[in-house]
């Protein structure tokens, strides 16, 4: 077996391990002094496990990306309105550690829209086939992260809402565009990924949930 060969059969192993590289040595790092140098590469970060996500789904076409497009253009829309008009959210603004912005919005959020729509769409879809309950089960898990990573947020310079509030508004309004997403992804694309997308999770669940218990 060559190295492509060898490369190609573990590819989901080492994806794995790439993920839980990237969040352990950033948790570490944030830790021990550097949270100025780890915080700023989020945007790395992200790219990296879309990247991941991108080289695991079998026979990639453009028909895919197109369909991953979704809602990465649904998440900056709502997250535009949100931004601007304090709509479907609430009022908030983004601070300095996501990257580029449009409209006041990160690209890199976008990013994480289409992540996490893949990723919670990939765990559920093992054991639900309805689209309907899938879409439900699905975006109930993206509201669960989002109640974590709410807690980081601020904290990180990630986002921060008016009067430091995180309002009932917020939740609501993730789990409708979620929702709609998860209808579209369940019905239209059916390469999922279980185990790259349960060691997502589970590295994203560990990094926020870490630093929710611990301040720094």
């Amino acid at each position: 077996m060559n190295f492509a060969e060898l490369l190609n059969r573990y590819k989901v192993e080492l994806s794995i391990f790439t993920v839980w590289l990237f969040h352990v040595s950033a948790v570490i790092g944030i830790l021990i002094g550097y949270k100025d140098w780890f915080l700023p590469l989020t945007p790395l970060n992200l790219l990296v496990c879309l990247g991941l996500i991108l080289w695991n789904i079998p026979a990639l076409k453009i028909q895919d990306l197109s369909l991953l497009l979704v809602p990465f253009v649904l998440g900056m829309v709502a997250e535009i309105l949100g931004v601007n008009y304090g709509l479907i959210f609430g009022s908030y603004d983004y601070g300095a550690n996501l990257g580029w912005k449009f409209m006041g919005v990160p690209l890199t959020i976008g990013m994480n829209w289409t992540i996490l729509v893949f990723i919670t769409a990939s765990i559920v879809q093992r054991w639900v086939k309805n689209i309907v309950l899938g879409a439900l089960l699905a975006s109930a898990l993206m509201v669960l992260l989002d109640l974590v990573i709410e807690i980081v947020a601020p904290r990180f310079d990630f986002w921060e809402f008016d009067g430091g509030e995180v309002p009932l508004q917020n939740f609501i309004g993730w789990f409708a565009v979620a929702f709609l997403a998860q209808l579209i992804h369940f019905r239209f694309f059916k390469k999922h990924q279980f185990k790259l997308s349960v060691g997502i999770a589970l590295a994203f669940f560990f990094f926020f949930g870490f630093f929710a218990v611990v301040e720094i």
